[in-house]
């Protein structure tokens, strides 16, 4: 009986717990450019901020002799939830995001449309298969989204400095998207 008693307890106080927290609400991706969208029938599983450093080298323009400019190097960020917890980690190249298990995908560039004057562009890209079982299994596209930085060095990219590196701080979501 106190068992019984004890079990019906914990469930009426779980269900009470259930009722009263907040459900998780899918990304809306409404106001989004129709360009970086993912196509219906996927949902999301994952999302995270990025937040960290972008690399920039000043390197000759192809096919433009004599010019120069700052050519995106790759990504540091940390991947972090809503209470901004490390989560996991984006990286490259080539441009990988990995789960704090080790997990990772790799992915190919679909669309980018403008992200506002200042700031990186909105991006979608199709998920390669992931590197094991985990967090990223099964992951089809990723999204960035509200980007702020990230752009492009201002400063001067020539012969006298071509090599040179440098480092742009950013922010940004990466939302995640599996197959429904």
């Amino acid at each position: 009986m106190f068992i019984r008693t004890a079990l019906a307890i914990a469930t009426v106080s779980l269900i009470s717990a259930c009722a009263s927290s907040p459900m998780m609400k899918s990304f809306d991706q409404s106001g989004l450019p129709t360009a970086v969208q993912v196509p219906a029938g996927n949902k999301v599983f994952w999302e995270t901020t990025g937040v960290g450093d972008i690399t920039y080298e000043c390197r000759a323009k192809a096919n433009m002799a004599g010019q120069f400019e700052w050519v995106f190097a790759g990504p540091d960020a940390a991947l972090n939830d809503a209470s901004g917890k490390q989560v996991g980690k984006y990286f490259g190249p080539p441009a990988t995001w990995a789960g704090m298990d080790g997990v990772s995908v790799t992915a190919t560039q679909l669309a980018v449309s403008p992200g506002g004057a200042g700031n990186i562009p909105l991006q979608l890209v199709k998920a390669n298969p992931a590197s094991g079982n985990g967090t990223l299994t099964g992951t089809t596209y990723i999204q960035r989204v509200n980007t702020m930085g990230g752009v492009a060095p201002a400063s001067t990219c020539a012969s006298g400095n071509a090599g040179a590196k440098q480092i742009v701080k950013y922010q940004a979501g990466y939302i995640f998207w599996r197959a429904m």
